[in-house]
């Protein structure tokens, strides 16, 4: 999902990525992202969260955490 909001297939991501350092990151891609959490997981995570949330790990472990809930 992160690879095709980015638009950066190929690329090799780790866990650990800041992933408003790609880049790619913008307000378009940070509105793409939040549609695409929504729109696969039908969840959604509110902007104040959302901006808590620096890394990939950070971002799976909140969605996994709703998506379980």
């Amino acid at each position: 999902m992160i690879t095709e909001v980015f638009e950066i297939e190929g690329r090799n991501l780790s866990m650990e990525d800041a992933f408003r350092d790609y880049e790619e990151w913008d307000s378009l891609v940070h509105l793409s992202l939040i549609a695409e959490i929504d729109d696969v997981y039908d969840i959604t995570i509110e902007d104040d969260t959302f901006k808590e949330l620096t890394t990939l790990n950070e971002l799976y472990k909140e969605i996994q955490k709703r998506t379980e809930a």
